[in-house]
């Protein structure tokens, strides 16, 4: 939790590296429960309401699509790249995201909770809700985004870097934390679980503004002499 000296360095988070060859345009009726999409390219499909439980995606490309309350519990997305997601209520719950980007969402309510995210990118955009309780998160970048009320209830993070983003009222209660870096995150409004940054890095000035919350925490009080 405490700023770590330069003896000790915060590990380097592995990003994906995604290489997608050369794509065929999706040409079906919609998502299918456990369908198997190799190779694809998604441009401004509507998948309202549809499922897709189950799928796999690898080395695909989805450009501009509407996933409002889209079910993707237990897909698996691999090598792939998401830009311009929009939608409410998209449900991934116990998905796996595995080497993959996502670009300048547009979501609400979305249902990561029990995923694996291993090597991802969340670049720019806004999630509003997002809810990844009992979630294992592993090099991990959220870069430039802003995430209001997320909820990472029980997750576990490691090697997770909040790089330049919005953290708005966010709820880290239970959250076990190895290298999570925190410390250029602009705005930092932790509503629940300040005391489980434990193994998180945070900047100075980032400790200044949470000491309220921590002295809150240990039952300490904070007031001017003679008050």
């Amino acid at each position: 939790m405490a700023a770590r000296s330069g003896a000790k360095r915060t590990p380097l988070v592995r990003r994906p590296e995604v290489r997608l060859p050369p794509l065929s345009p999706f040409q079906g009726h919609g998502l299918e429960p456990d369908g198997d999409y190799d190779g694809l390219e998604f441009t401004s499909q509507n998948f309202t309401g549809q499922s897709g439980a189950g799928a796999r995606f690898m080395d695909c490309a989805l450009k501009e699509c509407v996933l409002d309350g889209t079910e993707l519990v237990r897909s698996r997305f691999i090598d792939c790249i998401l830009t311009g997601p929009r939608g409410v209520g998209t449900d991934f719950a116990g998905a796996a995201l595995r080497d993959v980007e996502v670009v300048d969402a547009r979501l609400g309510g979305v249902q990561l909770h029990g995923a694996v995210l291993e090597r991802v990118v969340v670049r720019g955009g806004k999630i509003d809700y997002l809810n990844l309780r009992e979630a294992r998160l592993k090099d991990v970048v959220f870069e430039g985004c802003v995430l209001s009320e997320p909820d990472f209830g029980g997750a576990r993070l490691e090697r997770v870097e909040f790089a330049g983003c919005s953290l708005r009222r966010v709820d880290f209660s239970g959250v076990a934390m190895k290298d999570v870096d925190l410390r250029t995150v602009s705005e930092l409004d932790i509503a629940r679980g300040v005391e489980r940054l434990s193994g998180a890095v945070i900047s100075p000035a980032q400790l200044l503004a949470l000491a309220p919350a921590f002295a809150a925490q240990v039952g300490v009080r904070v007031e001017a002499a003679g008050a």
